[in-house]
C-alpha cells in the first residue's frame, strides 16, 4: 500500500467510527429496537442474495420438468430451463433420462445409470477412449436389449459406459440418426420416424 491508500483507508476507518459513534448516541434511549431492526434488515440483505444467488437452483428445483408430447410416431421435448433438451427413456426396462448431445458420436451411460440398466461395471472392458470437457476417460462397449422412447422401441442398441465421473447419460448422433426428421423449433426438440 502506498502512501495516498493508507490515508484513504484511515479517512474511510474514522468516518465509519463517527457515524458508529452517531448511530449509538443518537438511539441509545432504544438501542435494542435500534439494534433488532438493524439485524432484520442485515438478515433480508443476506437472504435476497442468498435466492438471487441460487435463483438457477431454486427454479430447477420447484418448476414442473418439462413434459414429452407423442403423437404416433412423432415426439416432442421442450427445451429445458437450463437450455438443453432432456430425453426420458426406458434401458432395459429402467427409466433413465438422457441429455440430448448433438456433439457425442454414441449413447454414452453413466456409471450410476449403467448399474440401473443391469450391467456389472466391474465386468466390462474398458478399452475404448473418449475425450470429454474434463479430459480423456475411459469407455466400455455395451449392447442395451431394448432402448424405448415413448412409443418407439429399438432392441439390441450399441452404446458405450463412462468409467468417469458422469452426472447425466448422452444420448449421441448414433441414436437421433434413426430418426427420419430431427428439428429444433421454437424451443422445442421434434423427433420424427
Amino acid at each position: 500500500m502506498d502512501g495516498y491508500e493508507i490515508g484513504r483507508l484511515t479517512y474511510l476507518v474514522l468516518l465509519g467510527a463517527a457515524l458508529v459513534m452517531w448511530f449509538f448516541t443518537h438511539n441509545r434511549q432504544s438501542l435494542g429496537k435500534t439494534l433488532q431492526q438493524v439485524m432484520a434488515w442485515v438478515f433480508i440483505f443476506i437472504g435476497v442474495i442468498a435466492v438471487v444467488g441460487l435463483w438457477g437452483d431454486i427454479r430447477s428445483t420447484v418448476s414442473t420438468t418439462p413434459q414429452m408430447a407423442v403423437s404416433g410416431n412423432t415426439i416432442e421435448v421442450p427445451r429445458a430451463f437450463d437450455g438443453h433438451y432432456y430425453l426420458p427413456m426406458l434401458v432395459n426396462g429402467e427409466p433413465i433420462t438422457f441429455l440430448v448431445d448433438t456433439g457425442a458420436s454414441q449413447i454414452v451411460l453413466s456409471p450410476n445409470d449403467a448399474k440401473r440398466a443391469g450391467f456389472d461395471l466391474d465386468q466390462l472392458n474398458y478399452f475404448g477412449r473418449a475425450s470429454t470437457a474434463n479430459g480423456v476417460v475411459r469407455t466400455a462397449p455395451v449392447r442395451l436389449d431394448s432402448l424405448a422412447l415413448g412409443p418407439i422401441r429399438d432392441n439390441g442398441v450399441s452404446a458405450w459406459i463412462n468409467e468417469g465421473d458422469l452426472n447425466q447419460s448422452l444420448l449421441g448422433m448414433d441414436y437421433l440418426h434413426r430418426f427420419s426428421n430431427i428439428q429444433f423449433a421454437e424451443g422445442r426438440l421434434i423427433l420424427s420416424r
